[in-house]
């Protein structure tokens, strides 16, 4: 028996590394999609979805279905801040809600990012998309930004952007789709200048040739543009972050009636169609073994889509799951998590090991041949040995759940505590609601037995939630949640308790 196991193991790691010869980088491409539910990919939900998803389905047929990852919240910001730097975004001064176009930097000067890390190990870098992870604009007063931009100097430099964290080059806008300013910015200036204004559900300035139904094709050729330009030997890492299918709803014209459930069945599938382009931009180039392709999305659907419409329509978009986008109950952070490496994956497998986007940071390290400084990634484990048909070493007690409205939840394996009394986020009831309603202070579900999140044990089961509560309080205290030297969070107190005891 010891002999086989060793056999296995050389086998593995001669499929990675071949004998007598330098481990090759692989390039890394992540992309993030905006809004997209675990329901709204039809592999992921065959018999409850609507939208076909054929070049999404298509890389889970090549790759490896995380079928239990987590983005680290349920809106944008925050996750787009853990996925990058592998540490929870709670641990900031934003303990809710989101960034707006023209908000300050939440990364911190200094903070290590993926690119950062990649870039010091001879990575060409590149994000293309939606930042969302604020900005240090360029004003014509020198006092700083303000929040309807106001004093922009729209022909300045930008002083810190993707390019000040470790990105070689960066083309996309600012936050969402829907947030001002509305104009591209490449690397650290803008594209243009915003002498107008503009209306995507919010107004404000604008450049005159920017229109929303061009944003999702122009970053996915931007971003097969970049691919298709590097050279053999030197390991690329992409992050692209579409502002797809999040609102505006805005599918391109040809897109438009494609599917049964309406708009958002339409930018869905077009979102899938771009995401093809840019792995067709990867097998087109000749890198298609050596490469890390990992799509996933930042939250569950909005109901900014029209969720009860489209549960009307057949199409659940959080498949099996309670909630939405904004919400602590699975649906809101629960995501489709895939990854094709053909050197190393095989096709066509599954993990159901529990993980968090912060993981990519921890994940990369490892890919790139070094580990995570002791300073940076304080919530990242890696999950490269699940590539190869590993085990993930269990080196951290759980993972932490974080809603719109900053209530925090608590999952182990099967169990998962919500120090909340109803959805946190925009699915009824509502805090405020269920506090109403008289609903008990917390949750905790058996996620094996009840995967819905509809029988409460909180009362039956105590010893669990209290078990549960103690792990959550002491990651949060001790600045990490991994092995290392405890650290120091943005801010002195953290609220656990927002809806009360």
């Amino acid at each position: 028996m010891i002999k086989r196991l060793a056999f296995t193991c050389l086998s593995l790691t001669l499929a990675i590394c071949p004998l007598h010869a330098a481990p090759e980088k692989p390039n890394i491409v992540v992309i993030l999609a905006d809004d997209l539910g675990y329901g709204d990919v039809s592999c992921l939900n065959p018999d409850l979805g609507k939208i076909p998803t054929p070049h999404i389905d298509r890389l889970a047929s090549e790759g490896i279905t995380f079928t239990d990852a987590h983005s680290s919240s349920s809106v944008c910001t925050p996750t787009r801040y853990s996925l990058l730097t592998g540490r929870y975004n709670w641990r900031t001064r934003l303990q809710r809600s989101v960034l707006l176009g023209f908000s300050e930097p939440l990364i911190a000067p200094g903070r290590l990012t993926v690119a950062a890390l990649l870039q010091s190990r001879g990575y060409r870098t590149a994000c293309f998309g939606k930042w969302h992870l604020g900005l240090t604009l360029p004003t014509t007063d020198g006092k700083p930004q303000q929040r309807d931009g106001a004093n922009i100097d729209w022909k300045g430099t930008l002083t810190n952007s993707p390019v000040h964290h470790g990105f070689d080059h960066f083309f996309g806008i600012s936050a969402s789709l829907d947030m001002p300013p509305y104009i591209y910015i490449e690397n650290d200036r803008f594209v243009g200048e915003c002498t107008t204004t503009k209306t995507f559900l919010r107004e404000g300035p604008a450049e005159a040739d920017f229109e929303a139904v061009d944003v999702l094709p122009t970053i996915g050729t931007k971003a097969a543009g970049f691919i298709t330009s590097q050279k053999p030997g030197t390991p690329f890492f992409a992050y692209i972050a579409l502002t797809s299918p999040h609102t505006p709803i805005v599918p391109s014209p040809e897109w438009q009636g494609k599917n049964e459930v309406g708009p958002y069945g339409d930018f869905t599938m077009q979102t899938d169609a771009v995401i093809g382009k840019i792995i067709q931009a990867v097998d087109d180039a000749g890198f298609r073994e050596n490469t890390l392709v990992i799509v996933t999305s930042d939250n569950g659907c909005s109901r900014d889509a029209g969720i009860t419409d489209l549960l009307a329509r057949g199409h659940h978009p959080s498949a099996r799951f309670r909630g939405s986008k904004a919400d602590l109950w699975d649906g809101g952070h629960r995501v489709p998590f895939i990854a094709r490496w053909p050197r190393t994956v095989k096709p066509g497998t599954s993990c159901s090991r529990t993980i968090c986007q912060t993981d990519l940071m921890a994940t990369c390290a490892e890919l790139a041949g070094t580990t995570v400084p002791e300073t940076a990634g304080e919530d990242s484990v890696s999950f490269a040995p699940a590539l190869a048909g590993m085990p993930i070493p269990a080196t951290r007690q759980g993972i932490i759940h974080h809603s719109i409205s900053g209530h925090f939840a608590y999952r182990q394996d099967q169990w998962k505590f919500l120090l909340a009394r109803g959805s946190a986020g925009w699915t009824a009831p509502a805090e405020a609601q269920a506090t109403k309603d008289g609903a008990p202070a917390a949750q905790l579900y058996n996620l094996e037995n009840d995967p819905g999140e509809t029988n409460n044990l909180y009362a039956s089961q105590p010893e669990i939630a209290d078990r549960l509560l103690k792990q959550l309080e002491a990651d949060i205290k001790r600045g990490r949640s991994t092995p290392g030297p405890d650290t120091t969070n943005d801010v002195d107190q953290i609220e656990l308790w927002k809806s009360g005891q």
